[in-house]
């Protein structure tokens, strides 16, 4: 019962969440209650290390308040925000002079504590209005043996009729850190009047310098070009080739069977009794066709929701919609798994279902549950909570095993009939050897070096957001460069499809597949890259962390890009074997 009221609530506040940007109002009257909330702290080069403001022995001020921790959905928790109040005392148009709000006595083991801090370039992060503010803890002195704290926060904020348009932090009135010695903390309020609208006050948190540099253009034109080139390609080669082999073909047929068994035979027709043959392990195959258009579709969805509602303005609202339009995008995932699985002639429709419903899921639970660990170890605040765990089970077991059920069974009964358009043989036509650069394995490591080049510059921009101290927001790029991916993979794959048919080799399913994904093998192996070259991590913690999510990122890029690779070829397939004369 508890485990239905919080899927209930988490449905709840993700459904108003994409109702509404917020659920608060934003307009105060004049004296009202300011919060500011303290969020987290952490080393300056990496931005996913992150701890609860509080862990460092700072001090909050007097001022109390009925809410100490504020989650407001689950992208929240899930993130590792980590909301405290600050207990100090701000009212709406009311400036503050300087005014001391807490005073600690720093003994050896703070003054160590702080020491590490300014050593590690500690930055916090605070909120208030739901506009996000920073600060350094400290510095080092020139010298560099002497260490000094920012004790005063000097707040300038912005306003415009009743609502809160803009906030500065300045820190100033730097101390010495000593053992032994007490250091007073204070802080100071100012209001001005901006004419900056409600609207555009997220804008400069933006750098429209960064993302929408002439490198970042001219990598999308580059993209761009290399689509019209692969599909004029694909276009021209395989046009003129097929219309040579339609011609062939066509002439074999008006010869009698005498003459054809002493003609020269080879070629993608002569497989056509094979072409159609399930694929080998069809239950994971289906499997994992079935939750790459599952991540396909979330991921279009996504970003069409974060274009229109500007999403990434608001505290968690991205990941929070990514995790419910996943939930609700599960019948893609059974009916295309459901119904490749029944064409297949599969049996145990139900074990596929299941296993193509947990597959991604486990995965990323898996992942999440052993970082979850080092992360409870080193106390950071990604350590996510028991009862977001909960929540996510039961979105799991009361969400997506539901409606990935009612796909599978959609898909087996509307798109489940297997008809080839070639008679199977019940023999298997023996494959003959080629050179070693037509092997299935070859081609399936060759066929993601152009899409990865395609979206090379992009995955640069996407990780230095999620890495670094950037906000993503140019989600028409994104879009952009998925489409271009969509179809570089899909051309790309039909030509790798091509040569190993025309090699008469009929095992075209998984190496369609296996072609497409070996793009998240490159962007893997560039993840190395941009963790030894640009960043600046260190530890047990940040490996783990980055590392693990990244091959999370990595297996799902290779899921998606292996089920447009499927897809597209299998359409492919079918029509050239659809036009051919058969006897």
């Amino acid at each position: 019962m508890n485990c239905l009221l919080t899927l209930g609530f988490v449905v709840l506040c993700g459904f108003v969440q994409l109702i509404s940007a917020d659920e608060d109002t934003h307009t105060y009257n004049d004296g009202e209650d300011i919060l500011l909330w303290m969020n987290t702290v952490g080393p300056y080069h990496n931005r996913q290390e992150t701890y609860e403001y509080f862990r460092l022995p700072f001090c909050k001020g007097s001022k109390e308040s009925k809410i100490d921790r504020h989650h407001e959905n689950l992208g929240d928790a899930l993130q590792g925000v980590e909301l405290k109040y600050s207990g100090l005392d701000i009212k709406f148009k009311e400036p503050i002079l300087m005014t001391k709000y807490c005073e600690i006595e720093v003994d050896q083991k703070k003054y160590d504590q702080f020491v590490y801090a300014i050593k590690n370039h500690y930055w916090y992060q605070m909120y208030m209005d739901d506009l996000p503010i920073w600060g350094i803890v400290g510095e080092i002195d020139e010298n560099g043996e002497d260490y000094h704290m920012w004790t005063h926060k000097k707040l300038d904020i912005g306003y415009r009729e009743n609502q809160i348009v803009d906030i500065n932090l300045i820190s100033d009135k730097k101390v010495k850190l000593e053992p032994n010695k007490n250091i007073q903390f204070t802080y100071e309020v100012v209001w001005k009047s901006s004419e900056v609208l409600f609207r555009d006050r997220y804008e400069k948190y933006l750098d429209p310098s960064f993302f929408q540099h002439r490198i970042h253009w001219f990598s999308i034109f580059n993209s761009f070009m290399m689509v019209i080139f692969l599909v004029g390609l694909v276009s021209m080669i395989l046009m003129r080739t097929l219309r040579k082999d339609y011609a062939r073909y066509s002439k074999e047929d008006d010869l009698d069977e005498m003459e054809r068994d002493l003609g020269d035979e080879y070629g993608w027709k002569q497989i056509h009794g094979d072409v159609f043959r399930a694929a080998s392990h069809p239950l994971l195959f289906a499997s994992l066709i079935g939750s790459g258009v599952h991540i396909l579709a979330t991921s279009l969805a996504v970003v069409l929701f974060v274009m229109v509602g500007e999403l990434y303005t608001e505290r968690g609202t991205v990941v929070s919609t990514a995790v419910f339009v996943f939930a609700a995008l599960s019948p893609a995932n059974g009916y295309t798994g459901g119904s490749i699985y029944s064409r297949m002639g599969g049996r145990a429709w139900i074990k596929q279902m299941v296993i193509g419903a947990l597959l991604l899921p486990a995965l990323v639970s898996g992942t999440a549950f052993f970082i979850n660990f080092i992360a409870m170890y080193y106390h950071a605040s990604r350590a996510i909570p028991f009862g977001t765990m909960v929540a996510m089970l039961c979105i799991i077991l009361f969400v997506i095993l539901p409606l990935n059920l009612i796909g599978t069974i959609l898909g087996r009964n509307i798109s489940g009939n297997a008809a080839p358009p070639c008679r199977v043989n019940a023999v298997p036509r023996p494959i003959p050897s080629k050179r070693w650069f037509m092997e299935p394995s070859v081609i399936a490591c060759l066929g993601g070096i152009l899409p990865f080049g395609s979206i090379f510059i992009e995955m640069y921009f996407i990780f230095t957001s999620f890495w670094a101290y950037k906000i993503y927001y140019v989600y028409g790029f994104t879009l952009l460069v998925l489409l271009i991916l969509t179809i570089v993979t899909v051309c790309v794959t039909i030509v790798c499809t091509y040569f190993l048919l025309n090699a008469e080799d009929y095992r075209w399913q998984w190496t369609s597949f296996l072609a497409a994904s070996s793009t998240s093998g490159y962007v893997y192996m560039y993840s190395f890259y941009y963790f030894f070259f640009k960043t600046k991590m260190y530890g047990l913690f940040q490996t783990t962390y980055y590392f693990g999510y990244m091959a999370v990122f990595s297996i799902g890029l290779g899921l998606m890009c292996g089920a447009l690779g499927y897809l597209g070829t299998s359409v492919f397939v079918r029509k050239i074997y659809t036009y051919v004369k058969i006897d």
